[in-house]
């Protein structure tokens, strides 16, 4: 899902066609999430026509690639339009059970799609944004990239396959972006293996036009790779992360969160003192539950295939809208805007680790 941007208000599940963009030029299917005003937030009917056009593509042998893109210049997409599903289950609706579903199912066809996608990650690519792009064959960044899986700030955990995606990135640094809901930039989406390749946001029309003319060959994967190739590059210098590697491989392999934090606090050493202190503190803002249970849903997720990950993610959506912290972070965030979530449990402290394991209750590692 998401733990930033909601729409202004919930949607109807019919979307209006211009919210995804369709073209074809070149033998290249084009769609375009067209919310800018919302930072391009899914909603269930983006979707819905998503899924009809991908699957639509998939037989279609004059369809060669896809490009996903977002409209404007400041997200591709900010994850789910989470004030939707929180209308939804307060009026005793389905649409946010249904939200989950359909989206894991069109995040699944992107990891699978026979086909090569390209996906523009231009601006900021948060929470479900992630889910589009992490199945993508050719994922792209810019200097305005900001990717991050947000939602435990919001009470919620790192769905849409993140449970897959985040525990591979190497050492402890997926346990890092996950647990904690920082934001990372270009260099680090590279260093982290979350993005293939980095081009200059200048250079985005270039590569349009260059699209348009391209000759295609018999793999069109590497006709695409070559085309990247000339005009970005796989790798920028000094991503932050690389200089915390060591700090983060240590804590974040701690058992739980309560002793990542605590040892957090007593680093002394210069180099790293400020992170650490100012990650305890980030820890101490976000859910208690939602950071326990990320933790864990992460681990297990080392070991599970995509389509056990994604049943797991789906196993925790059914329980967290009665018993996780969404609700109550999405008052704080969007409906009352107080900023001041009152989580249950309310501290670290306060963790009761058979709470934690109980939303782990009749799952086992086979996605049952």
């Amino acid at each position: 899902m998401t733990a930033q941007v909601s729409s202004q208000a919930a949607q109807t599940i019919e979307t209006a066609a211009y919210e995804v963009l369709v073209d074809v030029r070149n033998h290249i299917g084009h769609l375009t999430l067209n919310r800018p005003a919302g930072l391009n937030a899914l909603t269930l009917g983006m979707v819905r026509s998503l899924q009809q056009q991908l699957d639509t593509w998939a037989l279609d042998p004059q369809i060669r690639a896809v490009v996903l893109r977002g409209a404007g210049d400041k997200a591709f997409c900010a994850g789910g339009d989470i004030r939707s599903l929180y209308d939804s289950h307060k009026q005793g609706d389905t649409l946010h059970e249904n939200f989950f579903v359909e989206e894991y199912a069109l995040d699944l066809t992107i990891h699978h799609y026979r086909k090569p996608i390209l996906a523009l990650m231009d601006g900021f690519v948060l929470g479900g944004g992630m889910g589009l792009v992490q199945g993508a064959d050719l994922r792209v960044v810019t200097e305005r990239s900001r990717l991050g899986m947000p939602e435990v700030a919001i009470g919620y955990f790192p769905d849409v396959g993140g449970s897959y995606f985040l525990p591979r990135i190497p050492g402890e640094l997926g346990i890092y972006l996950g647990v904690s809901g920082v934001q990372i930039h270009a260099a680090d989406a590279l260093y982290c293996g979350l993005a293939d390749w980095y081009l200059d946001s200048r250079k985005l029309k270039q590569l349009d036009e260059r699209l348009d003319r391209l000759e295609w060959h018999d793999t069109p994967l590497k006709d695409l790779q070559s085309l990247l190739a000339k005009l970005g590059q796989q790798q920028l210098p000094a991503p932050p992360l690389a200089d915390l590697r060591s700090a983060i491989d240590h804590f974040f392999a701690l058992p739980d969160v309560p002793s990542m934090v605590e040892q957090l606090r007593q680093v002394t050493v210069a180099n790293s003192h400020e992170w650490a202190l100012k990650t305890a503190d980030l820890l101490d803002s976000r859910s208690p539950l939602a950071m326990a249970v990320t933790l864990e849903m992460l681990r297990r997720g080392r070991h599970l295939s995509l389509e056990d990950c994604f049943a797991l993610e789906l196993h925790l959506d059914r329980q967290w809208f009665e018993r996780g912290d969404l609700i109550e972070g999405v008052r704080a965030l969007l409906i009352d805007k107080d900023k001041n979530p009152r989580w249950n449990p309310p501290t670290l402290e306060a963790l009761d680790a058979n709470h934690v394991a109980s939303f782990f209750d009749g799952f086992d590692d086979h996605g049952n």
